[in-house]
């Protein structure tokens, strides 16, 4: 089997079309859609992006593999302590390590390690290529790297390929000639004067406040990020121009998938196509950035589309991204890993079949310390630092309703607040019973000061 694994980092589901979005940001992606399966309540466990694609990697939560921060001791992963055997667990039980036993050959075209100097990601990796940029690349830097190895072993057989584009992240970095495709249309509906005008007086981290800041301070090296932000319709210096990287990107994804296709292998390549977070873009106030355990950061797409599998099919059941282990495993027919958290989905790639987990917890510990409990139509945050945001301690959201969340709900709902933190009990009682640790690394980083990102804000 080969298998291209599309890591699109801090790519919203619903900045999509395959999603339902009115902008025509990803007809490459959407046509892959149309093939395979979409999930609509996919999620990082842990976020936002060393946090996330450690635990991706690692198949554990961030409370197990003990990376759920940016900075201080929660940004390492856990040692292995005088039980370690010959290799480290990572050796044998990392994502790539368990393809790799299975005979495929695995590699990832990514710059994550070093920009995060996560050097525990590329566990398992045969080869790994950095082009150099620290994540600061636009795609027609990866791209001939990824063209080349496809021409080197794409037509070969048992293959993974990890590959990483970051258009999407913080600065917007489509290339200033590309413009702007999407100058004409509408911004979303939601985002009204009267919400504009009230997240125009948030103070805290990328505020509209802080965003006008920071342009001064560190985004002006980048044509998109100039414009100060005083109008509803200034709103386009960041939805536009998040929305142009994004198709940027896609036109990229297309050019691999031509490759694909001139080597004669497409049809027969399982694609996978998912992010390590999302992208809050007016959520909770707080804009071009992806930091608290909401919606719209933890909220990730997943396409699969696999040979033989399921066609144009939609799962809504709840998964997290740590499940893709144990599902290629089962997809694959081989052994997964013993210290895995996540549960396999492979039925609804197969037939589209998946009820998913009766609720997930999401964490946050780089810019805020949050945990947040998803069932129902709910969202339950639970905050321990706000990292100068002036978040309540409690927050609830109904997403059906309110997908923006813009209408805190906790005090009128403590019916639900209390079935949410009953649920958060049940899930940190099983995780600590379930390791031999005795520490929550969310506390780790309330006693070194506080989150990474917050401690530089205050600065």
């Amino acid at each position: 089997m080969r298998i291209l694994y599309l890591d699109l980092d801090s790519l919203r589901p619903d900045h999509l079309g395959c999603y339902g979005y009115h902008r025509d940001t990803s007809p490459n992606i959407d046509a892959l859609a149309r093939e395979g399966v979409r999930f609509t309540n996919y999620y990082c466990s842990d976020a936002p992006c060393l946090p996330s694609r450690s635990a991706l990697m690692s198949g554990r939560f961030g409370i197990h593999n003990g990376i759920v921060g940016h900075g201080g001791t929660a940004a390492d992963m856990r040692r292995d302590g005088p039980g370690r055997e010959f290799n480290d667990r990572l050796a044998m039980e990392s994502l790539p390590a368990v393809l790799r036993q299975a005979a495929m050959k695995t590699a990832s075209i990514s710059t994550f390690s070093e920009r995060h100097s996560a050097w525990t990601f590329n566990a398992g990796f045969n080869e790994v290529f950095n082009v150099g940029a620290k994540g600061q690349e636009s795609a027609e830097q990866v791209l001939p790297v990824a063209l080349k190895w496809l021409e080197d072993n794409g037509a070969e057989d048992d293959w993974f390929l990890h590959l990483n584009f970051w258009d999407p992240h913080t600065p917007y970095r489509a290339p200033a000639h590309y413009g702007s495709p999407f100058a004409g249309d509408p911004l979303p509906d939601w985002l009204t004067e009267d919400v504009f005008v009230r997240h125009l007086a948030k103070k805290g981290q990328h505020s509209i406040d802080d965003m006008n800041a920071l342009a001064k301070s560190h985004y002006y090296r980048h044509p998109r990020h100039g414009k100060p932000i005083e109008k509803r319709e200034d709103l386009r210096e960041i939805l536009d121009n998040y929305d142009a990287a994004i198709r940027y990107m896609d036109e990229h994804v297309g050019r691999v998938l031509a490759k694909l296709d001139s080597l004669g292998v497409l049809k027969d390549t399982a694609i996978l196509i998912s992010a390590d977070h999302g992208e809050n873009m007016g959520e909770l106030g707080i804009y071009s950035e992806h930091g608290t355990a909401d919606q719209a950061t933890c909220r990730i797409p997943m396409i699969v589309r696999w040979p033989g599998g399921t066609r144009g099919a939609v799962n809504e059941g709840l998964h997290y991204h740590l499940d893709l282990g144990p599902t290629l495993a089962g997809l694959l027919g081989i052994p997964g890993a013993p210290s895995w958290d996540g549960e396999s989905y492979a039925d609804a790639v197969l037939q589209g079949d998946s009820p998913g987990r009766e609720f997930l917890v999401v964490s946050q510990c780089a810019h805020v310390c949050q945990r947040s409990v998803r069932f129902g139509n709910w969202l339950y945050i639970r905050t321990y630092h706000d990292g100068h945001h002036g978040f309540p301690r409690e927050m609830l959201f109904d997403l059906k309703n309110d997908p923006f969340e813009q209408h805190d709900l906790a005090g009128e709902r403590r019916d639900i607040c209390k079935e949410a933190v009953y649920l958060l009990n049940e899930w940190h009682d099983g995780m600590m019973a379930s390791m031999p640790h005795d520490t929550d690394p969310l506390w780790t980083v309330m006693r070194e000061g506080g989150p990474y990102h917050a401690k530089d804000y205050a600065r």
